[in-house]
């Protein structure tokens, strides 16, 4: 197992629902050795752990925290003129032929849109969609740029203004990768508002000169009725998670020294 699929995996460990079932498995390993206070201990902790990250309202914290920092690097972005709009991986499921024979998007597809639409604009002459493919135990039917080259085509970008780099599995390797091919050229790096602070933080760390524009935004202040704010909910669930997961690679991730220049 490579760093990679290690650290995915420990990450999932730590935060809900896995985290609560480490708790279940804790406790009845300390009830098997006759500890049972500690036992009661770790089974409320485990369960008041989960249930604060289902609240709507904690979700909307965690992601504005992320999502704060986006919008202020965005209103210092300029329109234009960049070398190459780079979107990032995460909004696009690869095709997996027989089973799935054409890419699929995902919650996160609003970043390939996103490049379409500057492309569109005239604010740089060919999109970079970067990302690879995870597949452990066999080889991935395709890569990520492949499944964005497909949908970036069916949004009228043409062939020769897409640029594949299909190597990268992960953010850090997002970034490095971009770096080989646009050099000390500028780009408008284009990923989810969540995630645009660690990405531009390794940016940064590897001298890409990128200016951000973020898109899908998740802490929105919309209507909601009364209850959604006291009871505990799969969305908000979601939220906390996924803004958890980044806090802890934003500050946390051993990994991105490699980019030091």
């Amino acid at each position: 197992m490579d760093a990679y699929a290690l650290l995915k995996f420990l990450a999932n460990l730590i935060l809900p629902p896995a985290a609560l079932g480490v708790g279940v498995v804790l406790t009845l390993l300390l009830l098997i050795a006759r500890r049972r206070r500690l036992a009661v201990t770790v089974l409320v902790l485990s369960l008041a752990y989960t249930l604060v990250l289902a609240y709507q309202p904690v979700g909307d914290v965690l992601m504005h925290q992320l999502e704060d920092k986006a919008r202020e690097a965005e209103l210092q972005a300029p329109p234009c003129c960049y070398d190459a709009i780079v979107v990032l991986g995460g909004g696009i499921a690869a095709a997996h032929p027989p089973q799935r024979p054409l890419p699929e998007l995902t919650d996160n597809a609003d970043r390939i849109w996103q490049a379409a639409r500057l492309w569109r604009r005239g604010a740089a002459p060919c999109i970079i969609v970067s990302g690879g493919s995870f597949s452990p135990g066999h080889e991935a039917a395709t890569t990520e740029a492949a499944a964005m080259r497909v949908f970036l085509l069916d949004l009228g970008v043409p062939s020769e203004a897409i640029i594949d780099e299909g190597k990268s599995i992960n953010t850090i390797e997002n970034i490095r990768n971009v770096k080989a091919i646009i050099g000390d050229g500028r780009v408008a790096l284009v990923t989810s508002a969540f995630h645009m602070p660690r990405a531009l933080q390794l940016a940064r760390r590897a001298g890409l000169d990128a200016a951000a524009f973020p898109t899908d935004y998740q802490a929105l202040a919309l209507p909601r009725m009364p209850w959604d704010n006291w009871l505990p909910s799969v969305e908000g669930l979601r939220l906390s998670t996924a803004a958890l997961k980044e806090i802890v690679a934003l500050n946390f991730d051993f990994r991105r020294s490699a980019l030091d220049r």
